[in-house]
C-alpha cells in the first residue's frame, strides 16, 4: 500500500513539473527587400542606415514588457532571435527601400554620397495597458545638413501573447520608417 501511495506521489509530482519551452521571435520584414544594385547610377539619392541603437534594457535577448509605470520585466524564455539592433536596422532598410523606391537604401555605405541614418530607439516593449510602446529619435544627414526628429507611437495590442506584441511592435516600426520616409521626401 505504501509503495502505491510513494508510486502515486512521484507520479503526480512528475505531472505538475512540466518544462518551459524558450521561444525565440524574429521581427517580420516586408515582402520586398531592399535591393542593392551593382548597375545603381551615380545619380541615384542613397541613404546609409548607419546604426539603431538600442538602451541597455532593450540590447539583451529577452522581450521587454512594462508591469507599472516605473517597473519593466525581461522575459526568460520568450527572447529575441538575433540582436534586436540589428532586427530593427534589417527591417528599417527593407521598409524605407519599400517606401522610398527612388532611392537606394542598405545597411553599408555606399559610394562617397550619401545620405546617413542615424536611430536611438528608446521605447520598444509592451506595456500593462495592453498597448505596444515604439519610441526614440532619428538623425539624418543629409547634403551638410542635420535633421533630427522624435517618434513616440503608441499602438494597441489587439491580442494577447508574445507572437502579437512581436506583429504589434513590428507594425509600430514600419510605421516609423514611414515617417522617415515622408520626411526623407520633403526634403529634395
Amino acid at each position: 500500500m505504501k509503495k502505491g501511495l510513494i508510486i502515486g506521489a512521484v507520479l503526480l509530482l512528475a505531472g505538475c513539473s512540466s518544462t518551459i519551452d524558450t521561444t525565440y521571435y524574429q521581427l517580420p520584414a516586408g515582402s520586398n527587400m531592399a535591393r542593392v544594385s551593382s548597375d545603381a547610377s551615380a545619380s541615384q539619392p542613397m541613404i546609409w542606415v548607419e546604426q539603431v541603437s538600442v538602451p541597455d534594457y532593450l540590447a539583451g535577448n529577452g522581450l521587454v514588457y512594462q508591469t507599472s509605470d516605473v517597473k519593466y520585466v525581461i522575459a526568460a524564455n520568450n527572447l529575441w532571435a538575433s540582436p534586436l539592433d540589428q532586427q530593427l536596422q534589417q527591417t528599417l532598410v527593407s521598409n524605407l527601400g519599400q517606401a522610398l523606391p527612388g532611392r537606394l537604401v542598405a545597411s553599408q555605405p555606399l559610394g562617397d554620397t550619401h545620405d546617413t541614418l542615424s536611430v536611438h530607439v528608446t521605447g520598444f516593449h509592451g506595456r500593462y495597458d495592453g498597448k505596444v510602446v515604439v519610441s526614440g529619435e532619428w538623425l539624418l544627414q543629409h547634403q551638410g545638413r542635420l535633421i533630427k526628429h522624435g517618434f513616440n507611437l503608441t499602438l494597441p495590442q489587439t491580442e494577447d501573447g508574445y507572437d502579437a506584441l512581436v506583429r504589434t511592435l513590428a507594425l509600430g516600426w514600419q510605421q516609423t520608417a514611414q515617417q522617415i520616409a515622408n520626411s526623407v521626401v520633403t526634403l529634395n
